[in-house]
């Protein structure tokens, strides 16, 4: 695949395109303070070429992804939307209501099922969908001890809706685990999964659809680029839409990029070992 070109500034390329589909934890924030540089380049896209909008595999609905912003410092008037995988995952879970759903994740993540009619149940041969929203355990749950779990429920033929396909997510200076990490042990034990999140189609559709509502047109995939920090995830995503797309290296691969020159090598390593390719790469979003 050809390798990243160095971007130094979103204003470099900005005029190429009318819309952007930007993640949110590692580009705009670190679940602890919000980036100034990336704040500061999507409020001056938003101001000088179109719309921003904001695509996050968090497994809750956009309410509570914006809740934090405030807290975190980051500006209300850097993004026009939010599409979440949390909203993703509700359309999936209309189609299979009223279930039984077997949860697997935390209390708080609740609000994914709020106003849907649904049932709930922990009996495999009751249940008829599993959705997997977080590990049970924050933030120093382990993936490898669910695998038992997993594999029983393989056993019973139930499909997983995984709400948020990130493997892992970095808060701080910490890796989370995340639900994603579940989902590749069900599809290793053989089990099948859906996932409406990045970069699944469900997600996308629901973006494109928001930009298009917000320019008053339908803009094309080829007019959007795609920033994020996942090469698996937002990268894979993007290149599936035919969007263009910027890699921000700061974000969960930060503690293996290199400096300088050695910064666009790494890049592309460590997107490669996910197939995944980027027109452009920065080590942080700025204008």
């Amino acid at each position: 695949m050809t390798p990243p070109k160095l971007l130094e500034g979103l204003s470099r390329v900005a005029g190429d395109y009318d819309a952007v589909l930007c993640d949110v934890w590692g580009v705009v924030h670190n679940g602890r303070e919000a980036f100034a540089g990336a704040v500061e380049a999507l409020q001056q896209f938003r101001r000088t070429r179109g719309p921003v909008v904001l695509i996050t595999n968090a497994p809750v609905p956009m309410e509570r992804v914006t809740r934090l912003f405030p807290k975190l410092g980051v500006a209300m008037d850097c993004f026009d939307d939010v599409v979440t995988s949390g909203d993703a995952t509700r359309n999936e879970l209309k189609r299979v209501a009223p279930g039984p759903v077997y949860r697997i994740g935390l209390g708080e993540d609740m609000s994914v099922y709020a106003g849907i009619d649904l049932q709930f149940s922990e009996d495999p041969t009751v249940a008829k969908v599993i959705c997997c929203t977080s590990l049970r355990e924050y933030p120093n749950g382990q993936p490898e001890p669910y695998r038992e779990e997993l594999r029983r429920l393989v056993a019973h033929g139930l499909p997983m809706i995984c709400a948020n396909p990130d493997v892992q997510f970095r808060q701080g200076d910490r890796l989370i685990w995340s639900a994603g990490a579940l989902a590749a042990i069900y599809e290793q034990e053989g089990g099948k999964v859906v996932r409406p999140g990045k970069p699944d189609e469900p997600i996308y559709r629901l973006a494109i659809e928001r930009v298009a509502a917000i320019a008053g047109r339908s803009v094309a995939p080829s007019r959007m680029l795609g920033i994020g920090d996942g090469p698996a995830t937002d990268m894979v995503g993007a290149m599936r839409q035919g969007i263009d797309a910027l890699f921000i290296g700061g974000g969960i691969h930060g503690h293996s990029m290199g400096e300088g020159d050695a910064f666009l090598e790494s890049a592309a390593k460590v997107m490669a070992v996910d197939g995944a390719a980027a027109k452009y790469a920065m080590p942080e979003l700025r204008w």
